[in-house]
Formats: structure tokens, C-alpha cells, sequence
């Protein structure tokens, strides 16, 4: 488990670093409703 972790926490890290863009929000906060 402790080793899955290590990979996701890399992957964000890395993946902040090459891919993240500002991503404008659509949603107000509400709880989506069926």
C-alpha cells in the first residue's frame, strides 16, 4: 500500500509539474442531483 502511495504522490507531483493547466470550474458546489 505504502509503495502505491509513493507512486500516486510522484505521478501528481510530476504530473503538476508537466501537464497541470488552470482548470475554470464549471460547478457552483452543489451536489449533483439525478
Amino acid at each position: 500500500v505504502e509503495d502505491l502511495q509513493i507512486k500516486v504522490l510522484a505521478f501528481i507531483e510530476y504530473y503538476n509539474r508537466t501537464m497541470a493547466k488552470p482548470f475554470k470550474w464549471t460547478s457552483q458546489g452543489k451536489a449533483l442531483t439525478a
